[in-house]
């Protein structure tokens, strides 16, 4: 405990001092979490919509393979993305390979299955008979949508804290393909397996996970805050 206590005294005044490194850090990691959060939600609200109030043949078995993609090891998604952006893969004219476009890729496909998987649970949990008044009603597919995600907030939101949490704090995937660059597309998860790995700089290493801890908190405390209070209204009007 001696060993650990000294180590802290010399990674909290690198926290307590505003640490360049440190701050880019924070900086790159909350930024990619943003990106890819984003684009996880662009991309998958639809299709969790798609999943949770379609009527069609294979549905089934669409939901078992979104489900299954959760259990996705973030390295094998890293490498997929790697093999694909580099020079002889098939977007290789891009020139995305190891930098931070190719990072926001990785963790958007990674943050993806959170909301592809969870939408559509959220969304058939709801009572039985509200989507199917709502259709007798004569509410468009467009006012079924909106209807579904507002009664079924807390779960997309609760999809979405997923989601942001592992971008914030997913390692394998940002060290496959944006190589883990000092201030550039290194993220403060990354950065702690370099301190450990490489320097075995404990302090810095120390410092680094107390500023990921603590931003996972207030991040995610805030978006626990917005679910529990209701999250964003959207309205539903009868035609």
């Amino acid at each position: 405990m001696a060993y650990l206590w000294d180590e802290l005294r010399q990674a909290i005044p690198l926290i307590a001092n505003g640490n360049d490194y440190i701050l880019n850090l924070t900086w790159v990691t909350i930024r990619v979490a943003v990106v890819s959060t984003t684009g996880a939600l662009v991309i998958g609200l639809p299709i969790g919509l798609v999943l949770g109030l379609g009527r069609f043949r294979g549905r089934r078995t669409l939901q078992i393979l979104a489900n299954a993609s959760l259990a996705l090891p973030p390295v094998l998604g890293g490498l997929f993305v790697l093999l694909l952006l580099l020079p002889q893969g098939a977007f290789g004219g891009l020139h995305y390979a190891f930098t931070l476009n190719a990072v926001y890729i990785a963790q958007t496909l990674l943050a993806l299955p959170y909301i592809v998987a969870l939408t559509p649970a959220a969304i058939q949990g709801l009572p039985p008979g509200l989507l199917a008044q709502a259709r007798a009603l004569g509410a468009g597919r467009r006012q079924l949508s909106l209807l579904a995600l507002r009664e079924a907030k807390i779960g997309v939101i609760a999809a979405a804290i997923a989601a942001f949490g592992t971008a914030l704090a997913e390692v394998g995937a940002v060290v496959i393909v944006g190589g883990n660059i000092e201030n550039y597309d290194q993220t403060l998860a990354s950065a702690v397996l370099t301190e450990v790995n490489d320097f075995s700089n404990y302090p810095f290493a120390l410092a680094i996970s107390i500023v990921l801890l603590g931003l996972i908190l207030m991040l995610i405390g805030l978006l626990t805050v917005l679910q529990q209070r209701g999250g964003i209204q959207l309205r539903f009007r009868s035609v």
